[in-house]
Formats: structure tokens, sequence, C-alpha cells
């Protein structure tokens, strides 16, 4: 990961784009990459799946929400795989196997 975002700041410094990167921008821009890729999934049927031409392009979606998050969380001085483990914990106290396996109720109906 420390790779990638090397390679990410350097292509933004290098375009003086860290004037537009503010907390705000990146947070509008993951929310309008995340309903692109709600897109191709808007009319497909239950049990449809993507064609592999609609698979690259979900791919690319999901590349473009995994760098602004990524540029927002260094900006922001955010370890997010610190943050991503501690919501996992988080998230085992809500929901015990015992009460949630298999069941998708929230955790204050559960």
């Amino acid at each position: 990961m420390k790779e990638i975002l090397k390679e990410l700041i350097q292509f933004r410094n290098d375009r003086d784009w860290e004037q537009f990167h503010t907390p705000k921008n990146l947070a509008i821009s993951i929310s309008i990459e995340a309903a692109e890729l709600l897109e191709h999934f808007q009319w497909l049927k239950e049990n449809e799946d993507l064609t592999s031409e609609k698979r690259m392009e979900v791919a690319k979606e999901m590349a473009d929400i995994y760098i602004y998050l990524l540029m927002m969380s260094n900006d922001m001085g955010i370890d997010l795989l610190d943050e991503a483990k501690k919501k996992i914990k988080e998230n085992a106290k809500k929901y015990p196997v015992e009460k949630s396996k298999g069941n998708m109720k929230k955790y204050n109906e559960i």
C-alpha cells in the first residue's frame, strides 16, 4: 500500500493537483465514483452475472474509489489499515456470531 501511495502522491504532485484534493473534494469524489460503480449493477437481475467487459469497467470504478480513499486517508493522517482492523473488532462486538449468523438484521434489532 505504501508503494502505490507513493506513486499516487508523485502523480498528484507532478500535476500540482494537491490544491484540489481537500478532504471535502476527495469525499465527494469517492461518492461520485461509488455511484458510477452502482450503475453497473442497477438493472441486473438478482443472480445475473456481469460480462467480462463489464467486470473490467467495475474494476476501474473500484480502483478510482480506492485511489481517492488512499489519498484522503493519507492527507488526513489516518492509518486506513489500522482503522479497518478496529472496525472489524467493533463489528464483531455488535454482531456476535451466535446472534447474527445467517441473519441480516441490524445490530440493534438482534
